[in-house]
């Protein structure tokens, strides 16, 4: 099989976006070890030279691994959304690689359950809805609640509006309005099922099983500045924590 190179296209990105391909389609499972430099060089008819770079590409991307004297291996994620995260500026850069559109407006309401979660002294929240696509895939719906003087800061903006798209996470839009920056993200994981709103948003059937992950961001104050509670895809994301010895 031979790649077609794009004039603008370097023959290794042409190589490296059809490995993500076959890698997405499930032509390597997890952990199995990619053809040699030479086979793919023979397969593809390009230079030892491009299979090589493409192998560097696919490395940064957190697609695969090489092992000296072994070969080159699918990663666990399968060719999914890959996130690394060990800070809360980790977490704010997801927007570098992930486009955000808003399902359901910044708008006010009565949440008993997020103002308690909040540590507020009403009942009143503020909730937008929004998913988020990589490669054009949606792989998470995401519901967020601000206590009121916080949502006012971004209540007006554009990224807050039905059907608004844009590469910004909430609590990066947020901070720079902060007299206090974010200093902590209390996180919980657990398995959920999707529901109704998740089966629309995210192309799957309603109780299909999803990844739960909350967090309640604080700043250096204490005060507790955003809930948001996601519905991760399985199939679609990879969520990695590297923990080291202090």
């Amino acid at each position: 099989m031979i790649v077609k190179k794009r004039e603008t296209e370097p023959a290794y990105q042409v190589l490296s976006n059809q490995l993500r391909q076959d890698i997405v389609a499930g032509l390597y499972d997890n952990g199995a070890r990619l053809p040699t430099e030479s086979e793919l060089s023979d397969r593809y008819e390009v230079s030892r030279q491009t299979v090589r770079r493409a192998f560097v590409d696919l490395v940064a991307a957190g697609i695969v691994y090489r092992v000296p004297g072994r070969g080159t291996f699918v990663n666990e994620s399968g060719g999914r959304y890959l996130r690394q995260q060990g800070s809360i500026q980790d977490l704010m850069n997801l927007s570098t690689d992930t486009t955000m559109e808003v399902v359901s407006a910044l708008q006010r309401r009565v949440d008993v359950e997020a103002a308690s979660r909040l540590r507020l002294d009403s009942d009143v929240v503020y909730t937008v809805v929004f998913r988020r696509f990589h490669e054009g895939v949606p792989f998470v719906l995401t519901t967020v609640h601000l206590p009121q003087e916080t949502a006012r800061l971004i209540l007006e903006t554009p990224e807050m509006s039905t059907g608004a798209e844009s590469t910004c996470t909430v609590i990066g839009l947020l901070e720079p309005h902060l007299s206090s920056p974010i200093s902590e993200a209390a996180q919980s994981i657990t398995v959920d099922i999707a529901d109704a709103a998740d089966a629309v948003n995210l192309c799957c059937d309603q109780g299909h099983p999803v990844l739960r992950i909350d967090r309640l961001y604080s700043d250096e104050r204490g005060v507790a500045r955003e809930l948001s509670v996601s519905h991760y895809l399985p199939e679609h994301y990879t969520y990695r924590v590297t923990l080291q010895r202090a």
